[in-house]
């Protein structure tokens, strides 16, 4: 967990939420009141946030007193109880929807990851997530692919070098594009690994000849296709499959023998598991 990055999250979110106060507690419940409530799941699948929501509570209110029963990763179905939280009615109030909109989300998230990697497991293919991701709230979901048994590929734009497409076309070919990333390393004395998209053989091949690179993506290739190009690249660079990938097709993928299989998927079309905070 990134603290710092998580501390700001929650105060933010929390701003966000609050406003000028919780007029609703605040004029129906005494101060001082305290209360007790419970972390109920009422959907099967993999329980993420955990983690999260304690630092939720803490912040919110480090005189709140939880106890944990289930963890992150760990396969829920409906009726579990994840943890209970005692203290401030209030504090439990205002930490109540921040607390269930991230489990609810990153659960969803660690459920369909988890899904997608039993399928896969096999093969020695894993599965990977993308950037398309929920913004602000990338480091959460992506925290729940680890979760549900994911490998994250880069975090931002700032990690890794990632030629797609537009940037090979914008940039008058592969072999100048190839070239100016390891150029520009080199000029600003960072080292990161460069991957670059393929659409077809062709580009492929042109990536083979010229080398340099650490990864290659190759999109939208055609289970024929596909094969042979693991077969040429014959494990000189890792190769990631994506393009058109679910999870009725997913195994057809990873019978071809590449090393990574990417999803948006796992991240931006994903079922929140269904959850409550409930006071007892």
């Amino acid at each position: 967990m990134d603290k710092k990055l998580i501390d700001l999250f929650i105060k933010n979110a929390i701003a966000e939420d609050l406003g000028d106060g919780d007029h609703t507690s605040l004029s129906t419940i005494p101060a001082g009141a305290k209360g007790r409530a419970k972390l109920l799941v009422k959907e099967d699948g993999i329980l993420a946030g955990v983690a999260l929501a304690m630092e939720i509570f803490n912040q919110i209110d480090s005189t709140l007193q939880t106890v944990i029963f289930m963890n992150d990763g760990d396969a829920a179905v409906y009726g579990d109880i994840a943890f209970t939280v005692e203290g401030s009615t209030h504090s439990i109030l205002l930490a109540e929807r921040l607390v269930l909109n991230c489990m609810q989300r990153m659960s969803g998230i660690a459920t369909k990851t988890n899904r997608i990697v039993q399928l896969l497991s096999s093969y020695q293919t894993k599965l990977l997530d993308t950037r398309k991701t929920t913004p602000g709230l990338r480091y959460l979901e992506k925290w729940a692919v680890r979760i549900g048994g994911g490998v994250n590929h880069r975090i931002g734009l700032y990690d890794m070098i990632l030629i797609k497409d537009n940037h090979v076309d914008y940039a008058g070919g592969i072999a100048n594009a190839i070239s100016s990333a390891n150029q520009y390393l080199a000029d600003n004395g960072k080292q990161l690994e460069i991957e670059i998209e393929v659409r077809n053989l062709e580009e492929l091949g042109q990536v083979l000849e010229k080398g340099m690179v650490s990864r290659i993506m190759l999109d939208n290739f055609n289970f024929t296709d596909l094969r042979k190009a693991v077969e040429l690249i014959d494990h000189r660079y890792i190769t990631e499959a994506s393009g058109g990938i679910t999870e009725e097709n997913i195994t057809g993928y990873a019978d071809c023998g590449v090393d990574y299989i990417s999803m948006g998927a796992i991240t931006h079309s994903v079922k929140s598991l269904d959850m409550s905070l409930k006071a007892y």
